[in-house]
């Protein structure tokens, strides 16, 4: 399916708000294509890696290694944070600052007029207890070969040294590639 299917759906989907759902593995382009979806509907993006638990959760949980797999996040705030969207509340949201490795509180606001809200992350779609339980008007997946997902990890990763990075490729991001492939319920579209 193509993006145009996408916003076709979007645009036929009745009522005040649309809240999409783009689920999808590391480095497969969500925050990239969620950006493009807002700014050709006027939308917002509402990422969930602003609800990443903060290293000093994750550290004594033993969970550091694994951060990004579905353990390592706030799942009960992201849960309400969609439940609230989907209400048509207005909502402040947390973003994950990347470069030092932490969620902001409130650095995100989608007011309540905002008619299309595109949800990215790797775990939306997940069957797994409390992940499936959230609701969605519409939901998509993108699907990018394992060798391009590589190559986009190693690019993100650049910074660190070989070792470090083929430990986090093959420890962690891969592992979670495939349980979004894998775990996750059928979407409505699948985007390649």
């Amino acid at each position: 399916m193509s993006l145009d299917a996408l916003l076709a759906r979007i645009e036929a989907h009745p009522g005040d708000r649309v809240v999409v759902a783009l689920a999808g593995p590391p480095a497969s382009g969500k925050s990239t294509l969620a950006e493009t979806l807002a700014e050709r509907t006027g939308g917002a993006v509402l990422p969930m890696d602003g609800f990443h638990l903060d290293d000093r959760i994750l550290g004594p949980r033993g969970l550091l290694p694994r951060k990004g797999a579905p353990e390592t996040f706030d799942l009960g705030g992201f849960a309400r944070t969609v439940a609230a969207l989907r209400a048509g509340e207005d909502v402040y949201h947390p973003i994950f600052d990347r470069s030092r490795e932490i969620a902001i509180a409130g650095a995100g606001h989608i007011p309540a007029q905002t008619r299309v809200v595109v949800v990215e992350g790797n775990w939306l779609l997940l069957d797994a207890p409390g992940w499936r339980d959230i609701e969605w008007d519409i939901t998509a997946r993108l699907e990018v070969p394992d060798d391009e997902l590589r190559l986009r990890l190693a690019e993100r990763w650049a910074w660190m040294t070989p070792e470090a990075r083929a430990a986090k490729i093959d420890g962690n991001d891969m592992p979670n590639a495939r349980l979004v492939r894998e775990g996750s319920r059928k979407p409505d579209l699948v985007l390649t």
